[in-house]
């Protein structure tokens, strides 16, 4: 097992974990429903803790957290920033659970597919797990 490609494939999947902890942070400050803020707060603290089990797993392997989205990530960042954030609260969940679903659980399928050693990829599993709940608590809003 080549750790490299592990650390590689685990960085990439950090990334998108701070993507997804910023995204959420526009969102929670852009609602003034103190219920939503409550629930995204929470997924946020998931995405958070998700980071802290990935980052610790490649410094296990011998590598070096990225502690950034990375080019890629701070150009969708700022194109989401100029587009705006949405205006209905349904509008909002919509996006998040576009985002959680696409790249949240079908990247991070795809790193699964990808060389890693049974610890890394029983965390990952674990990772995408929980971000299909969140696709499910997502969708739940949608229909309250």
């Amino acid at each position: 097992m080549d750790n490299n490609v592990a650390i590689i494939e685990l960085n990439a999947l950090l990334k998108g974990q701070y993507m997804g902890i910023h995204q959420y942070e526009n969102y929670i400050q852009h609602t003034s429903d103190q219920q939503l803020k409550k629930q995204l707060q929470r997924i946020q603290q998931d995405h958070k803790r998700h980071a802290l089990v990935i980052a610790e797993r490649i410094q296990n392997l011998g590598g070096t957290p990225v502690d950034s989205t990375g080019f890629v990530g701070n150009m969708q960042e700022m194109m989401s920033k100029m587009k705006g954030l949405p205006d209905q609260n349904s509008e909002l969940i919509q996006e998040l659970l576009v985002a959680e679903d696409k790249y949240a659980v079908e990247l991070s399928e795809e790193i699964v597919k990808g060389d890693l050693d049974p610890e890394s990829k029983k965390i990952v599993e674990q990772v995408i797990d929980e971000d299909r709940g969140h696709v499910q608590e997502l969708k739940n809003l949608l229909i309250h």
